[in-house]
């Protein structure tokens, strides 16, 4: 299973007693499909849909913070 996680995070201070903190992550960065866990492929040898991957884990996700400390 490749799964790639990127941060990126910068602090600024902005006082003697004031600091920002911004933060970029994503999750799944490459965005490779992940076909794991017991409902991943239909095991039902009586549903139509026998031995199809039905599930996968979820794509990309991207989130953006910032926090002030003071």
């Amino acid at each position: 299973m490749d799964n790639f996680d990127v941060a990126l995070h910068k602090t600024t201070k902005l006082s003697e007693t004031r600091v920002l903190e911004v933060r970029f992550e994503t999750f799944n960065t490459l965005n490779r499909a992940q076909f794991f866990g017991a409902n991943a492929v239909d095991g039902n040898v009586n549903s139509p849909t026998f031995g199809y991957v039905t599930h996968a884990s979820p794509a990309r996700i991207s989130q953006i913070a910032a926090k002030v400390v003071f």
